[in-house]
């Protein structure tokens, strides 16, 4: 007898069995929970042996674990794409979740919910307003809603880009560049604060071009007017300008200086706490 008929004729045999099944009538054992049998009979080789199967609970027990897993991994993915993606941590806690209804809420939550048509027709959003009108904060929720569906993004500013250029050769710029197109949405916050010095302007004019030609989404925020970006007298500006206009079209956010009222808010607080 070979090894193959030894191994069918332990099939053959019936085991004894465990504290959470029992033998019913058909000769199988069955689940003493769901009742769902966890053997069953197959022809091999002309014989009929018993065959382990698995029954409905324990089934949807290694499904619920496969979950579980799936969601944990799924939970780390998420957070190594934020601590990649969002530079300054404070902007982790910019969510939909702490957002007044608005139109521009409105409008920044249509971006995130028809993102598949945004990024196969790359529409780009220019965010121009005074200060403190919530142009970050919308910038910010669909960063963070985008980066909980997992997809990749980067939310930056061009001040913080330059620095980091600031040591790099001109192939390591290039690369550094060019590594933005891993991010499906490029988000840059506070356009127009950045050094005016001709190198620091050709590096901006470097990166917005390289989107460009990437054929991926780019998300912009600005005090500047649009008027002001328009009609730029500066041709190192306008270079750019010209470049962002053509990819990103301009919504205005306006309305009241939130930071005022967080100002004021906060010091009507100190004087009820500390002068009673």
């Amino acid at each position: 007898m070979n090894i193959f008929d030894d191994l069918l004729k332990s099939f053959a045999s019936q085991r004894e069995p465990n504290e959470d099944e029992y033998l019913d009538t058909d000769g199988l054992l069955h689940c003493t929970q769901c009742h769902g049998p966890r053997q069953c009979r197959v022809k091999m080789q002309g014989r009929e042996v018993i065959m382990p199967c698995i029954c409905r609970c324990r089934q949807e027990r290694y499904e619920m674990e496969e979950r579980r897993e799936k969601e944990t991994q799924r939970r780390i993915y998420i957070q190594r794409l934020k601590a990649n993606g969002i530079q300054e941590r404070h902007l982790l806690d910019w969510t939909f979740a702490d957002a007044e209804d608005s139109r521009y809420v409105r409008m920044a939550k249509n971006y995130v919910e028809n993102w598949k048509m945004v990024l196969e027709q790359n529409l780009g959003l220019l965010l121009w307003g005074d200060v403190g009108t919530g142009k970050s904060f919308l910038a910010a929720c669909i960063a963070n809603a985008l980066l909980d569906r997992g997809v990749p993004v980067l939310m930056t500013n061009f001040s913080k880009i330059l620095n980091q250029m600031g040591g790099m050769y001109s192939e390591e710029r290039h690369r550094y560049i060019a590594s933005f197109s891993q991010f499906p949405l490029l988000v840059i916050d506070d356009l127009g604060i950045e050094r005016g010095t001709e190198f620091a302007l050709e590096q901006v004019y470097a990166v917005v071009d390289e989107r460009y030609k990437s054929g991926l989404p780019l998300l912009i925020t600005t005090n500047l007017a649009v008027s002001e970006i328009r009609n730029a007298t500066d041709i190192a500006r306008a270079r750019i300008f010209s470049r962002v206009l053509e990819m990103c079209t301009p919504v205005h956010i306006s309305g009241n200086d939130r930071r005022t009222a967080i100002g004021k808010t906060k010091q009507d607080l100190v004087k009820e706490v500390l002068f009673p």
